[in-house]
């Protein structure tokens, strides 16, 4: 029987109540028994609004529903894929606002979510077509790549085309999402971003207070270089409308459990094999010019990334370099020619340089090689 937190949070410490709740929290899960307690546990201590908790479950086989019904959570089963289980969920809400979270978000401060909803409330009486998202904060257990975390700190809280998504929690009102048509789930994957896009295309972006933890458990177990080359290689075939590689790629969207050392030459086998047989030595050029306009558009994150490095000297709150990029380099570069240039030159780097150097570093001999050296 499906379990109402908003009848028991009162009991575990949280704001809930047996009234309609005014927020609903909306958490996707596929064997997340171990994930979900510390979340479920930050949500019990938050103080403010009145909210219920609904996790739609894409068939776990763990103990992932026994963790939400003791926590007196919803429980809603629901087609795989996290758009699916997010509109299911959706369709039990009972709240004026919903909430989306991962199951491995971490809410640090008891008044997050006051502050998110009254700061929502706020941007609404301007413009009722909007959506806030939290900056992020990385909970690592290893040590390394700091500036790179914090250069993807620093790029969540920035409302710039393609840097919104899920793992930084997503907050609107349910009119809104009503009105979006809720989460596309006619694929599989990247669902946040496409509603993000569509929210900026309909609407606003607003940067929440305070920030949202997320674990850093995939750069970890996968190689942070890895799975960023891999998620930049995601979104560039996302921009051009190569979505059959998104779902042909080997195991791109493992489940957390069963991630591990990320091998990156399937994929670009996979690239390789898409130029020869669906692309064609005709296609092919039109989708690297693509890629290269996708590329420049995205020009931006060196000048910004510059910036992050520099904050001990500049403030937080100061981009020189961006602005600077914003202001007179991107209209310099926003042509036809620079974009086939860049497309050419990134052909040459991923389907030249990577190609190579990945199919050489993951044959078994380098990597008892390597294992040798340890």
């Amino acid at each position: 029987m499906a379990a109402d937190m908003s009848r028991t949070g009162a009991a575990a410490g949280g704001p809930m109540a047996a009234t309609t709740p005014r927020l609903s929290v909306i958490i996707p899960t596929v064997n997340e028994a171990r994930t979900l307690p510390p979340l479920l546990a930050d949500l019990g201590r938050q103080q403010g609004p009145t909210f219920e908790i609904i996790v739609g479950d894409g068939g776990s086989i763990d103990a992932t529903r026994e963790v939400v019904e003791a926590a007196g959570a919803r429980f809603v089963a629901a087609r795989r894929g996290r758009g699916a289980q997010m509109n299911a969920a959706v369709a039990t809400a009972r709240g004026e606002y919903l909430l989306f979270l991962h199951a491995d978000s971490r809410l640090a401060e008891p008044d997050l979510l006051a502050g998110a909803v009254a700061a929502l409330q706020r941007a609404a009486e301007a413009d009722a077509h909007v959506a806030g998202h939290f900056p992020l904060r990385f909970i690592r257990t290893r040590p390394g790549h700091d500036l790179a975390y914090r250069f993807l700190e620093a790029k969540s809280a920035l409302n710039r085309v393609n840097t919104t998504s899920g793992d930084q929690g997503l907050l609107l009102s349910r009119l809104f999402f009503d009105e979006l048509g809720g989460f596309d789930d006619s694929l599989p994957f990247l669902e946040d971003q496409r509603l993000a896009e569509e929210i900026r295309r309909r609407g606003v972006w607003l940067t929440l207070p305070g920030r949202l933890g997320t674990s850093a458990r995939r750069f970890e177990t996968e190689g942070f270089h890895r799975r960023y080359l891999l998620m930049g290689i995601i979104m560039g075939m996302h921009s051009v409308g190569s979505q059959d590689f998104i779902i042909r790629a080997p195991g791109i969207y493992r489940l957390q459990r069963d991630t591990g050392h990320l091998r990156l030459s399937p994929f670009f086998a996979l690239l390789w094999s898409m130029i020869r047989r669906d692309w064609g030595w005709a296609g092919t050029p039109r989708v690297f010019f693509r890629l290269g306009r996708y590329i420049r558009q995205n020009a931006w994150q060196p000048f910004f990334f510059v910036d992050v490095w520099r904050q001990p000297l500049l403030g937080a709150s100061r981009h020189p370099l961006l602005t600077l990029h914003d202001r007179y380099i991107a209209p310099i570069l926003a042509c036809r020619p620079v974009d086939a240039v860049v497309g050419l030159g990134c052909f040459v780097w991923y389907m030249g340089v990577l190609t190579l150097w990945f199919r050489l570093t993951e044959t078994p001999i380098f990597n008892l090689l390597r294992n040798d050296r340890k």
